[in-house]
């Protein structure tokens, strides 16, 4: 039996202790991965863009044919009340989730919108400590629109993630960096990810085949309001390759330096400090 950390979760109208469980073999969830979840987290008191994170679940239930059954705001009420249960400053991921529980009639694989299911489920993750990790290229790319729902958070898009990430692991490395179906960078397994060069911070520019996330955004954002430029472009592995910094941004570790690619280490820079010390600053405010 899997061993987890401290976890609360809510459903039908309850909060329930531990790892319940929810779905059987006939689920359409179980056989047909009709599930689509978000993370925002809690941390050093703070729930940051916790409003944005509940609205893109919905919208990503949407995406892949689902019928939200919450408001936002109920989602975010949910998450403050299930926060309250464990200790103050406790580091915890809040990860609301929508599935099909039947498929349609006359059809084992077509999902039914009408039974889609709703959870909440909080559990303690220590925040990454910022020591830096090492990432390769990986051989697995990620998909375009046209083939799999890459404009949801759904959960049939991470097992191609997690074969890229176990593959990087087996080699040595902590991460992947992924490219779409083009050959140019797109993101890592896990996160997205941004880089420097003689000055200029650059990252992906979003085309469909990853997630633009809500901390990149953030981050993003909160450059350019302080009148920093933030180039989003086309960049190919090589440009990463010779960067001069690199760091990732992602709800799990929000930003989070890069410290080799390949057999070249790197030193976390001005760039991955500023958007450090920003993003700590906003979360705060």
């Amino acid at each position: 039996m899997a061993e987890f950390s401290k976890t609360w979760t809510h459903v039908d109208g309850g909060w329930l202790e531990g790892n319940p469980g929810l779905i059987g073999p006939r689920s359409h969830a179980f056989w047909q991965a009709s599930i689509v979840f978000d993370g925002a987290r809690a941390f050093e008191g703070v729930m940051p863009d916790l409003d944005l994170h509940c609205a893109r679940v919905n919208r990503s239930a949407v995406a892949l044919g689902l019928e939200p059954t919450m408001r936002p705001g109920e989602i975010a009420d949910l998450a403050r009340e299930g926060v309250a249960k464990f200790p103050s400053g406790s580091e915890l991921y809040i990860r609301p989730m929508y599935w099909a529980e039947a498929s349609l009639p006359g059809s084992a694989v077509a999902l039914d919108p009408g039974s889609t299911r709703f959870c909440l489920s909080i559990y303690e993750a220590p925040m990454p400590k910022g020591t830096g990790a090492a990432i390769t290229l990986s051989p697995f790319r990620r998909p375009s629109l046209e083939t799999m729902p890459t404009d949801a958070k759904a959960a049939c898009l991470y097992p191609n993630g997690a074969r890229a990430l176990k593959e990087a692991k087996d080699r040595g490395f902590d991460n992947a960096l992924m490219c779409d179906m083009l050959g140019n960078v797109a993101e890592l397994a896990t996160a997205n990810i941004f880089m420097a060069k003689d000055g200029v911070l650059m990252t992906p520019a979003p085309n469909g085949s990853f997630l633009d996330g809500i901390t990149r955004r953030r981050v993003i954002a909160l450059f350019r309001e302080r009148g920093r430029e933030v180039v989003e472009t086309v960049l190919s592995p090589k440009a990463f390759l010779d960067a001069d910094e690199i760091f990732q941004v992602g709800n799990y570790g929000k930003v989070q330096p890069i410290s080799r690619i390949e057999g070249r280490a790197l030193q976390p820079g001005p760039f991955y400090r500023d958007a450090r010390e920003l993003y700590w600053g906003f979360a705060h405010a």
